[in-house]
């Protein structure tokens, strides 16, 4: 039996009313077995990058009324890399009431494209 375990954890740089910008450092905690980012690690980045756009100006909480909860996801992974910083940048496709669609592009070293994810959010009451 073999037992793994993993953190992620990221900054968001910019968060306005039409993108969000995050980084996240690559590590031990974000690696798969191979030493790159698991794919996993790289689609929770982007799933809560563009959540954070999606919720506007308001604070996270759990239990909270109008959090904005995945109902798809579909990602294309293209690159990957095994060192250094990735950037998420979310913004709208479709900016809605009730359901929101957002395109998040991960990037890794010298602006290089990594994933290319779309998700789709529909407001919790």
């Amino acid at each position: 039996m073999v037992t793994y375990h993993g953190s992620i954890e990221f900054t968001v740089i910019e968060r306005g009313s039409d993108r969000v910008v995050s980084e996240m450092p690559i590590g031990p905690g974000n690696t798969n077995p191979f030493g790159v980012v698991h794919a996993g690690a790289m689609m929770w980045f982007a799933d809560v990058t563009a959540t954070l756009l999606v919720i506007g100006d308001a604070n996270p909480t759990e239990g909270m009324t109008g959090f904005p909860l995945a109902i798809n996801l579909a990602a294309n992974f293209i690159g990957n890399q095994r060192d250094g910083t990735l950037s998420a940048v979310a913004s709208f496709v479709k900016k809605g009431r009730t359901v929101s669609v957002v395109r998040t592009e991960v990037r890794g070293a010298n602006q290089r494209l990594l994933a290319d994810i779309t998700t789709s959010h529909v407001l919790s009451k």
